[in-house]
């Protein structure tokens, strides 16, 4: 357990001391030839060798947890939904645990906890999901290492978070870790000055601020994670990058010159010898789960995509690019960039649960609704609820009655297909809102055309 003492006794700053900013620093060479030497029996196998990448389908999927480990032993397992509804199970270990703790203490130490006596509320669903526990199991680490850091985990139950919070009201300060819009809610409902870590969703500059004004935080009090079922976090937001990407909110001509889209993604910054980062020329991302010293992950992912679509830049390169546009700051962080618009397949994130096409497919296919529609639909959703744009059959009429059959035959497969959404988002906000559309119509049912379920 060399590393466990290494994280415990060494400060945050000699972690990082190997990093210069670049995607690629010169200590990742070894790193990558080291893991290269230990993996599974299955990665060294020439097929998996010679991919662009791999992903869920073409790897998770096909071999079991005992054939993607290392050494056969599973320390602990977690499971996120799959589209189908039948979970899958990812391993983790001790190693993982300390490798996203230091990611968690470039937070903390950033929230001033090493002064102030903090108490961490766990907002993510508590379970066998990764969420919850895994953030969990990293708090407790961060704790034994000088941090004034307490952690409770009533997960995503508004009555049980409002009871810590009045209960436990003797700390300095008060941090929320869970999805944006479940906290949101909460914040909305209870007027409670607090400090942010949010997973899960993109959110807007626009949201950030509301959420400040609700909570009486600054903007640096408000941290998106770049988490993910497969890797835990890869990536979290710092001073320097909130800083840059309020800026770019105020600037959309610039911004699309960036990042090539007219959207404002997630701007994190990651540690490249924890995960490493390379782009497809598709542009979707692909991380490699690096070695901590000589010690390797027991079930470590090379070069794997999970459908994020975005880019990587070194720090230097974006300032520079930055202040030919008049940007400057006081903040700097030695790290660089990684930004993210999403999943770049058939996906949407709700409270932080994947919500899947299939999913909403199997909804319209059921035999009480199935002759009112085409089977044609767009999935969208609101702040905190799914919009689903249904097209109806040519003889099916607009109506309340419909929308409402619609909406209920699609929860109830929801429900039953994805644990994540049933346990994940509020009863309250599982209701779908489904808009129904006349056949063929010319906005998202354009006849000819193939269909985008996503739009």
């Amino acid at each position: 357990m060399k590393f466990l003492l290494n994280f415990l006794e060494t400060p945050l700053e000699t972690i990082l001391k190997e990093n210069d900013g670049t995607v690629h620093p010169p200590a990742t060479d070894k790193q990558l030839q080291h893991l290269m030497e230990h993996l599974p029996p299955i990665l060294r196998q020439k097929r998996f060798l010679e991919q662009d990448y791999q992903t869920k389908p073409n790897y998770i999927q096909k071999f079991d947890l005992k054939s993607r480990s290392t050494d056969g032993y599973l320390e602990m397992i977690h499971h996120s939904s799959g589209s189908s509804g039948k979970p899958t199970f990812w391993q983790r270990g001790l190693l993982d645990e300390v490798q996203i703790a230091s990611l968690f203490e470039r937070i903390f130490k950033g929230f001033g906890s090493m002064d102030k006596t903090t108490l961490a509320v766990v907002c993510f669903p508590m379970g066998s999901w990764v969420g919850g526990l895994f953030t969990t199991c990293c708090l407790r680490l961060l704790s034994q290492k000088q941090y004034k850091l307490t952690t409770v985990t009533p997960g995503n139950n508004f009555d049980a978070i409002h009871a810590c919070v009045q209960n436990l009201d003797f700390f300095d300060q008060i941090v929320f870790l869970g999805y944006p819009p479940f906290v949101k809610m909460y914040i909305d409902k209870h007027s409670v000055k607090a400090k942010f870590v949010l997973a899960g969703e993109v959110f807007s500059e626009e949201w950030r601020q509301l959420l400040m004004d609700k909570s009486g935080c600054a903007q640096d009090d408000i941290i998106s994670i770049y988490g993910t079922s497969d890797a835990g976090v890869l990536g979290a937001e710092t001073s320097l990058s909130i800083e840059i990407r309020r800026f770019l909110a105020k600037k959309p001509e610039l911004a699309k010159e960036l990042f090539q889209l007219e959207r404002l993604p997630s701007l994190m910054q990651y540690d490249p010898l924890s995960r490493y980062f390379e782009v497809h020329p598709d542009q979707t991302l692909v991380f490699t789960t690096m070695p901590l010293g000589q010690e390797c992950p027991k079930a470590p992912l090379v070069r794997y995509c999970i459908g994020d679509r975005g880019s990587i830049l070194s720090v230097q390169d974006l300032l520079k690019k930055l202040k030919e546009h008049g940007f400057e700051s006081k903040h700097f962080v030695n790290l660089p960039f990684v930004w993210v618009f999403g999943r770049a397949h058939w996906t949407i994130s709700l409270f932080g649960a994947n919500v899947y096409v299939e999913n909403i497919m199997v909804g319209l296919e059921q035999p009480q609704v199935h002759d009112l529609v085409t089977g044609k639909f767009v999935l969208d959703k609101t702040e905190d609820r799914l919009l689903i744009r249904v097209e109806c059959s040519q003889n099916t009429p607009q109506t309340l009655e419909t929308s409402q059959m619609v909406a209920q035959s699609i929860l109830e497969q929801l429900l039953r297909l994805n644990s994540e959404f049933a346990n994940y988002v509020p009863a309250s906000q599982q209701l779908p809102q489904v808009v129904l559309y006349p056949y063929g119509d010319s906005q998202y049912f354009r006849q000819g055309v193939k269909h985008q379920y996503i739009q």
